[in-house]
């Protein structure tokens, strides 16, 4: 995909202010307040909407085809990312979701009084949110009406009520909540909840609190408060699929009411938002990002890829290209703030992602060099499984046992490669040996041969 970067706001802090955050199976979305999305966690699938597969640890820029494109929402399912443009278009990527909707169906139906359709086409269509659950999409436009496409619910012929999932290609009215103006939506894998404008229910909480945004994930839900408290429950006492999440005693197992995320008062919180097996909260008024749970793939922006089941930092904004021209433009205003201080808390953090990046790459080229070296010899890539034993035990490499242990383990296909992969490299070593005495041979007789003349 293309640049679809928006006018930067003239506020400097405008670029690193997140207005919005999603939060899929295993990556997540957040919308800058220029309009630019980022991305980060796994990228199986084009998720990430990178141009690649590859996981990414750190929040990067999604690039667009129009350059003049706005964004004003964000969403993420299991395997597929949203986002909404001012214009009302909706752009989607990742697993079989290559697809840019720009008009839906014609929203009516065959109840429709006159008076009705005539308000309809008073005000002109268009989506004012997005969201994104499992292999669900779903949209809510400016008339307050829900649309849904991908793997939509559908009641059973049987008549026992129970629900099965077909494939919708294209975006199709609830007909539902027909009469009543849908105001919010949430999906999680199978379920999803909408606040509608008739009709009200109520969940007590443990005292009362002002609620800000809610959020479902695949078997967890959370909210957040204005004070800036966070409740979850759900699976694994509400931290979503955390199967390695280990509990003692009395609260071990499923929250079937809203536990308090126990971490720092969020103050000005924004929104939450549920993944598979993590969550993501942004507040501070949009500078500041946490995450909580799963941690594979760098799903939780912090630079490792391990769980975390208590609010950890959001390493943003993300220091790359994009900003780069910007702290250019504000160096001088550093310099005069921070004065004889030292080095400010953002030049330590670049130092230290720049030092995170020099890492990776030598890490990158290790891993290459093992997987070309273990191919030549044993003919087959290198996997996690073929790490020896002793360095995975004490972090120390017993080269004596382990050749033994390889040559124990070995077939005789595998021993036969074994002595051909040895035997040719000996002879190697014997050529060069030799080539290296004979040239020695040669330097020393040319001086004593000129000598001689």
């Amino acid at each position: 995909m293309e640049s679809a970067a928006g006018t930067a706001d003239d506020s400097g802090n405008m670029p690193h202010k997140v207005v919005a955050v999603a939060a899929g199976e295993a990556h997540t979305l957040a919308l800058s307040g220029d309009g630019y999305v980022y991305s980060w966690g796994r990228g199986m699938f084009g998720r990430l909407g990178t141009g690649s597969e590859s996981d990414e640890i750190f929040p990067v820029r999604v690039k667009f085809q129009n350059s003049e494109l706005k964004l004003i929402a964000v969403a993420a399912g299991a395997y597929h990312s949203l986002a909404l443009a001012d214009d009302g278009s909706v752009w989607s990527w990742g697993y079989n979701v290559c697809i840019l909707f720009i008009r839906f169906l014609e929203l009516g139906s065959p109840g429709q009084s006159k008076d009705e359709l005539e308000t309809k086409s008073k005000a002109p269509f268009k989506l004012c949110a997005v969201k994104a659950g499992g292999m669900t999409s779903l949209a809510i436009d400016n008339l307050g009406a829900l649309w849904m496409w991908g793997n939509c619910p559908q009641e059973d012929n049987n008549g026992d009520g129970s629900l099965t999932f077909v494939s919708c290609f294209t975006p199709t009215p609830v007909w539902d909540f027909h009469g009543h103006t849908v105001v919010k939506v949430a999906c999680g894998n199978e379920h999803v909840v909408a606040l509608v404008s008739a009709g009200e229910r109520h969940k007590e909480l443990p005292q009362p609190v002002y609620l800000v945004s809610v959020d479902c994930g695949l078997f967890h839900t959370s909210v957040v408060s204005s004070a800036g408290d966070v409740w979850s429950w759900g699976m694994e006492k509400g931290l979503g699929l955390c199967p390695d999440a280990s509990f003692t005693g009395t609260d071990s197992g499923d929250a079937i009411s809203p536990l308090r995320i126990h971490g720092p008062k969020f103050n000005d919180p924004v929104q939450v938002s549920c993944g598979a097996a993590h969550t993501v909260l942004v507040a501070h008024d949009g500078y500041k990002l946490w995450s909580w749970g799963r941690g594979r793939s760098g799903v939780l922006g912090n630079g490792k890829t391990v769980d975390c089941f208590s609010p950890t930092i959001v390493l943003w904004p993300p220091l790359n290209e994009d900003f780069k021209q910007e702290e250019l433009n504000q160096d001088d205003k550093i310099v005069d703030q921070k004065g004889s201080d030292g080095v400010s808390e953002m030049e330590k953090l670049s130092l230290a992602m720049e030092e995170m990046k020099l890492l990776q790459s030598k890490l990158s080229t290790m891993e290459r060099y093992a997987s070309i070296l273990h191919g030549s010899i044993f003919g087959k890539p290198f996997e996690v499984q073929d790490i020896p034993i002793s360095l995975q035990n004490s972090g120390t490499f017993d080269i004596a046992r382990e050749w033994e242990n390889m040559l124990e383990s070995s077939d005789r296909s595998g021993l036969v490669r074994l002595e051909l992969f040895y035997r040719n490299m000996l002879t190697g070593v014997k050529d060069k040996i030799l080539k290296k005495r004979i040239q020695e041979l040669i330097k020393e007789c040319l001086p004593s041969s000129a000598q001689g003349k």
